[in-house]
């Protein structure tokens, strides 16, 4: 038997924008007139639809199309649990879709060795008129089970999916939530060789999100295959060893999990240590602005990358556009796992923290002490908030900058230093005692 649970060649999937029209109810007049002049505009439009054909294989302007997917080839291997991030658009629901059998591609083609079980858009493969229990009889039966097969695990489902009392109950009388319970029950544990599970967990709790990762890690270990599209880095690098990058359509990049990772969110500040804007496109309202963010060595220059034993300066540039106007401004700083590591404020400064300024342009300095960021790669976005709490002005994710290990605090280890924060802490040693030890030596 093959090791080859999903195998894609040349994949492209392509839309037709725009087709969408109101219902229209003709009049017999209509319908005349218009079967008179339909051979008319067949012959006047001819030209341009041969032209535009010709180049496209369609009989529109390139325009009038967008290619969801295009040309992707990608092996997944039984027992794998692959990751898929990306932007929106960038083909990755799209993907799950074709492999499912919900859509068809426009080129190429995907071969899936095994059964297939799908969770994806909130609703997919449930029928609203049928209770809970039809449902999963029905969706077994879709995946070629028998009904006894079904019934055998028709009480684990319904005890994963904590929905017992509604369990007869029509799904179209559901909640979100509990749709999502169910679907990922019935995909989950009705054995299929192939899991596909889009974003739609992020419709769950967080207790009934943790419950899902683990069900998935446990399929994963028994040699089934799980592919993963999210837009949490965390469960993607806690769940899925490798993953891939979708951009625009095609796969930008593909290798471990923390890898990709790291490259598609260091891609959100483009490298960037500053940024600035003129008064018309400044992020914020009518009372406050941001004119300029920018990450500093201690001395004010901008740079990008700092060693753990330095400090590091967030400058921000601000307009204030009403007298006596209390705001604040605010830094907000996540590593590469998108987790939010701290975020600050001049709540506690004593001359400006709780100060009404008049209307003018005001520059603010925070001051990230060394040995308490770990190695990696962290964006900044700046707010400014007003007395109320309200956002005035909010530039999200608009520099950053990285960290790295010059060695000055690890001494003779060698190995990773885990952990978000790596601070320096003050260590004491004192010896309690003496005593002699015996060792004994056969």
């Amino acid at each position: 038997m093959s090791d080859i649970a999903i195998r894609v060649e040349q994949l492209s999937k392509r839309y037709r924008i725009g087709q969408g029209r109101s219902p229209r109810y003709d009049t017999l007049r209509d319908r005349i007139a218009g079967a008179i002049a339909a051979p008319l505009r067949g012959l006047s439009s001819a030209a341009r639809r041969a032209n535009a054909g010709s180049r496209l294989g369609t009989n529109g302007p390139e325009d009038d199309y967008l290619w969801a997917l295009r040309e992707v080839s990608l092996e997944i291997k039984r027992g794998e649990i692959v990751g898929i991030i990306g932007r929106n658009g960038a083909g990755k629901s799209t993907l799950l879709k074709i492999l499912s059998r919900i859509s068809q591609p426009t080129e190429g083609f995907a071969e899936i060795y095994g059964r297939v079980g799908s969770l994806l858009e909130v609703g997919t493969g449930f029928h609203p008129e049928l209770t809970g229990r039809e449902n999963i009889y029905l969706n077994g039966a879709l995946l070629g089970m028998k009904k006894a097969e079904i019934g055998r695990k028709l009480d684990a489902i319904v005890a994963f999916a904590e929905i017992e009392r509604f369990i007869d109950t029509p799904v179209k009388f559901y909640s979100s939530g509990m749709y999502v319970r169910l679907a990922f029950a019935v995909a989950a544990h009705l054995e299929p060789e192939i899991l596909l599970v889009d974003e739609v967990l992020a419709v769950g709790d967080a207790a009934f999100q943790k419950k899902c990762l683990g069900k998935m890690g446990a399929v994963a270990k028994e040699g089934r295959t799980v592919v993963f599209v999210s837009h949490d880095m965390t469960n993607i690098s806690v769940l899925c060893p490798t993953a891939l990058l979708f951009e625009s359509g095609q796969i930008a990049l593909r290798g471990m999990s923390t890898t990709v990772i790291e490259h598609y969110l260091d891609q959100r500040t483009d490298g960037r240590s500053e940024a600035s804007w003129e008064l018309e496109q400044a992020p914020g309202d009518e009372l406050a602005k941001i004119m300029g963010v920018r990450v500093c060595t201690q001395d004010r220059v901008s740079a990008h990358s700092f060693a753990l034993t330095e400090p590091i300066l967030l400058v921000i540039d601000y307009l204030i556009l009403r007298d006596q106007v209390r705001v604040n401004p605010v830094f907000v700083v996540k590593n590469s796992m998108n987790i939010t590591v701290f975020s600050t404020s001049n709540f506690e400064d004593p001359v400006w923290g709780a100060r009404p300024s008049a209307s003018g342009h005001y520059r603010a300095h925070c001051l990230v002490p060394a040995h308490l960021l770990n190695e990696g790669h962290y964006v900044v976005s700046a707010l400014v908030v007003h007395e109320t709490r309200l956002v005035r002005a909010s530039a999200e994710e608009v520099v950053g900058f990285s960290v790295y290990d010059n060695g000055a605090t690890r001494g003779d280890y060698v190995g990773e230093w885990t952990g978000i924060v790596r601070p320096r802490c003050h260590w004491s040693t004192a010896e309690l005692y003496h005593e002699e030890l015996h060792v004994y030596d056969p």
